[in-house]
């Protein structure tokens, strides 16, 4: 089975009465269950439209996207959030909950009626913190803690989720180079050791060479290639994708491929 599955999506902003004149138009394209996958593309193609979408955040799209074989749109959001957790590139937090208090909004869909956590649900929540290393933070406001802080409450917050499938808007985002290996080794060990799947968009072409397995290209709302990342990767894909000149260096032993990227 495959852990998403897209059939002939269409969706435009405001319904298609929109001005925006962007469209995104998927005749079919699927990510299979424990891949991890990287979704490149330029600015305004369209990624993060995707995930939304098969987050379950906007549903007025034709088509269908299915879930572990089962249409998002036909599923209730608490059974939907058991299988698909969701990082944005960033949040609006409008009241000062506490880094503990937004971890635990991960365990909503566990919850009973009343909305009381059980212990489950406490080592779950301190195990997310311990290894997104925000213990220390865990009484502090959301609100004061810089962006790179913020971005990995949220991350630890859809790990506290236990759901099978994780997408990722841009997870390095406002993270220091130390963090930003740490949460994507930290995913690669999820993938490897849980069989998560992992689908994260990213403008780090070194970071994805070196974690991602597969990777898929949009272009203006379009999945134009997906592959391995060896086969994606290459100078010409580069230039014709971002317009820049690079040299790409692939090693066997490592199964890493670097990217060095030469200015006009």
């Amino acid at each position: 089975m495959n852990a998403i599955e897209i059939n002939n999506l269409n969706f435009k902003y405001g319904n298609g009465k929109s001005n925006s004149g962007f469209e995104l138009n998927i005749p079919q394209w699927s990510v299979a269950k424990g891949e991890f996958l990287s979704l490149l593309g330029s600015n305004g193609c369209g990624k993060s439209t995707l995930m939304r979408l098969m987050a379950g955040l906007d549903y007025l799209y034709t088509g269908e996207i299915k879930i572990e074989g089962e249409k998002n749109n036909e599923t209730s959001s608490k059974e939907l959030a058991k299988k698909i957790a969701y990082v944005p590139q960033s949040y609006f937090v409008y009241f000062p909950f506490s880094v503990y208090e937004i971890v635990m909004m991960g365990r909503t869909p566990y919850l009973n009626m009343m909305g009381f956590e059980k212990q489950n649900d406490i080592e779950i929540v301190n195990e997310s913190m311990r290894l997104m290393q925000i213990e220390h933070l865990k009484r502090k406001g959301i609100n004061e803690l810089s962006g790179g802080e913020a971005q990995r409450v949220f991350i630890a917050r859809a790990i506290a989720q236990k759901a099978d499938i994780l997408l990722l808007d841009e997870p390095n985002a406002h993270l220091d180079i130390e963090h930003q290996i740490l949460i994507f080794n930290l995913l690669q060990k999820l993938n490897d050791d849980q069989g998560i799947t992992l689908i994260n968009v990213s403008h780090d072409l070194n970071l994805v060479g070196i974690f991602s397995r597969k990777i898929a290209f949009m272009v203006d709302g379009r999945i134009i290639q997906h592959g391995d990342k060896k086969e994606m990767l290459t100078q010409k894909n580069i230039e014709e994708i971002f317009k820049i000149n690079s040299k790409v260096f692939a090693y066997k032993k490592s199964k890493a491929v670097n990217v060095l990227i030469n200015p006009r």
